[in-house]
């Protein structure tokens, strides 16, 4: 079927071509009664008008969301242009996760009817007097969006609309929007998309494309008794095979370590049954009266431990439930919802954590770390993220919060997150403290004189390494599609990702604890935490080089807006990768001490 809706046809006006994309094509399947859908993937049947019915529907809904540019962080609603408007139709509900992304989808003026074509229709037709300073003002406002190559993002049954166009080597490339126009230099140079049609060839010429052929494709189900669903191009996913290269030769790494290394350090050290034998220790054994030594700030450490549980279960669920399809890209913010519900609802594990582990370093202030818990990285989050709608509410971009929407997430912090996690402050602090399996000497022991590679800020630089080695891969398609907007679907991946990173932190700070240890050097809280936690501060160069090398973005406000958002994750990313890297190495130490005997 083929639908062209033109607004208005002056001869040189481009026609694009814009194709449906499904993520999941719709292939024949079983009857009705015995087929099986994961939420948000239930496709969509189309019959003619003739026969249409509650299961089959004839009418095809085109809806416009947000503009956005790959050169401004600032999106824009499709009612904040002077296109052509809808003269009726309600609004999609947006639920919490569409808000928070800026997410504005709109009904339009375009209507299709299933398997009817149409052609040369008029939408509606503008007409600008450049005397009058309201439309002086719209252009002005069009041209600037032009230069900066805002984008179209069109919706047809949950699918992008996509435009596609010949490049080189009589290759074709696709993408999931369409610019709003183009624009030629004053030397006749060609930018964005003026470069596809050598009729936009006048200088210092601003070129608006209000001209589109809109063409959908479908193919019949089965026998056509269930009508049809619309389909398109499918995703090619690529391996993440380097990632899997690194995971394996460090899990060799440490298993050596732990069954030939380990194994001998103990079995030694357990045969020393003489006095003179004790006095001959050396290594990790020596600091066995100060390895669980309380450490220095155990207070901030035991805070960022509970924040970074809170974290590290949201996104252990979230990545699930994604990957089993539960939270289909069709189903659009509902990633974003479910990780903000999962975050409000697990302030209880965060409190239990972090009291617990207060409670083990000797602290007392039962109070004040509740409350830092409650507060601290959250609030930090919160005030990067209102400072940055601030400035999108002064730009006037769609993608700032409305003020309800922030008094709502408010509510949910301070309501139901708190008080969940006081209550697991309050389970925290009732229990025992953690029973650790050598005592704690009164008097700490000496530290010797460190080489370069075991001193602790090497040590902390290199561990952080190769956990980064195993995410960049990944990294570039995610920051694709926050920053580029584009649809990210390789959720199956990015939960491998997930289970990647979590074993390359765990293994590569247990490694670098116990070289540490062998030094005599028994400050490892801290050092672990920070040690993962590094390769936060990778990710943050990473994200620099791809603003440098990827972006083309321009302007104050946009480029503030990049970072605010970006230090967000980079400290969610620190509190996340640091607690794996403290749990590890707690794990290590207490089983260590536990099968070598202490007098």
């Amino acid at each position: 079927m083929s639908t062209r809706l033109p607004a208005s046809s002056p001869p040189w006006w481009p026609r694009l071509l814009l194709l449906s994309l499904l993520l999941l094509g719709a292939a024949p399947g079983p009857r009705r009664g015995a087929a099986f859908y994961l939420p948000g993937l239930a496709p969509v049947n189309f019959c003619d008008e003739e026969k249409k019915s509650d299961e089959c529907k004839s009418e095809i809904e085109l809806f416009v969301n947000r503009l956005d540019s790959v050169e401004s962080v600032l999106p824009y609603e499709y009612t904040a242009f002077d296109f052509c408007q809808a003269s009726e139709g309600k609004r999609p509900s947006e639920n919490l996760g569409q808000v928070l992304f800026g997410e504005r989808i709109e009904p339009s003026p375009y209507k299709f009817t299933f398997n009817k074509e149409d052609t040369c229709k008029l939408v509606c037709t503008k007409t600008y007097h450049t005397e009058k300073a309201e439309d002086k003002q719209k252009l002005e406002f069009l041209k600037k969006s032009m230069l900066l190559n805002y984008q179209h993002h069109w919706i047809v049954d949950n699918m992008p609309v996509t435009w596609c166009y010949d490049v080189e080597d009589g290759q074709r490339f696709c993408n999931p929007g369409f610019p709003i126009g183009c624009y030629i230099t004053d030397k006749g140079h060609a930018k964005d998309a003026c470069v596809i049609n050598s009729e936009f060839h006048e200088r210092d010429t601003f070129y608006i494309f209000n001209h589109v052929d809109i063409k959908i494709y479908y193919h019949v189900v089965e026998t056509g008794s269930m009508g049809a669903r619309l389909v398109a191009a499918k995703l090619e996913p690529k391996s993440i095979m380097n990632s899997l290269v690194i995971v394996l030769f460090l899990s060799g790494m440490v298993a050596m370590i732990m069954l030939r290394t380990l194994h001998k350090d103990i079995a030694r050290y357990n045969q020393m049954d003489s006095t003179e034998d004790a006095q001959e220790e050396f290594g990790w054994k020596l600091v066995h009266g100060d390895i669980f030594r309380p450490p220095r700030k155990g207070m901030l450490l035991s805070v960022f431990l509970g924040s970074g549980t809170q974290i590290l279960i949201m996104t252990f669920v979230t990545l699930f439930f994604a990957c089993l399809g539960f939270l289909s890209p069709a189903n659009r913010g509902a990633l974003m919802t479910c990780a903000v519900v999962l975050w409000v609802l697990l302030g209880t594990p965060a409190g239990y954590v972090a009291a617990r582990f207060y409670k083990s370093f000797g602290g007392e202030k039962w109070k004040t770390n509740v409350l830092l818990t409650s507060f601290l990285c959250p609030g930090i989050v919160f005030a990067d993220f209102f400072i940055m709608n601030l400035i999108l509410w002064g730009e006037g971009s769609s993608a700032a919060i409305p003020f309800g929407t922030l008094v709502a997430i408010l509510a949910l912090w301070f309501c139901i997150s708190v008080p969940l996690t006081f209550i697991g402050a309050y389970f925290g602090f009732k229990k025992n403290a953690i029973e650790h399996p050598v005592r704690t000497n009164q008097i700490p022991r000496q530290i010797p004189e460190q080489s370069f590679y075991t001193k602790p800020l090497p040590g902390i630089i290199m561990g952080g390494i190769l956990p980064f080695g195993c995410i960049f891969i990944q990294l570039f398609f995610i920051l694709n599609s926050i920053w580029s907007h584009q649809m990210y679907y390789m959720f199956g991946f990015l939960f491998l990702v997930f289970i990647i990173l979590v074993i390359t932190c765990s293994e590569a700070t247990i490694l670098l604890c116990y070289f540490h240890l062998c030094a005599e050097d028994y400050h490892w809280q801290w050092r672990s935490f920070l040690t993962s936690g590094f390769t936060a501060v990778y990710f943050l160069i990473y994200a620099i080089h791809y603003f440098f090398s990827k972006l083309q973005i321009t302007g104050t406000a946009s480029t503030i807006l990049y970072f605010g958002y970006t230090m967000i994750m980079v400290l969610i990313f620190f509190l996340f990768t640091g607690t794996i890297g403290f749990f590890a190495c707690f794990w290590f130490v207490t089983k260590i001490y536990s099968v070598v005997k202490v007098d």
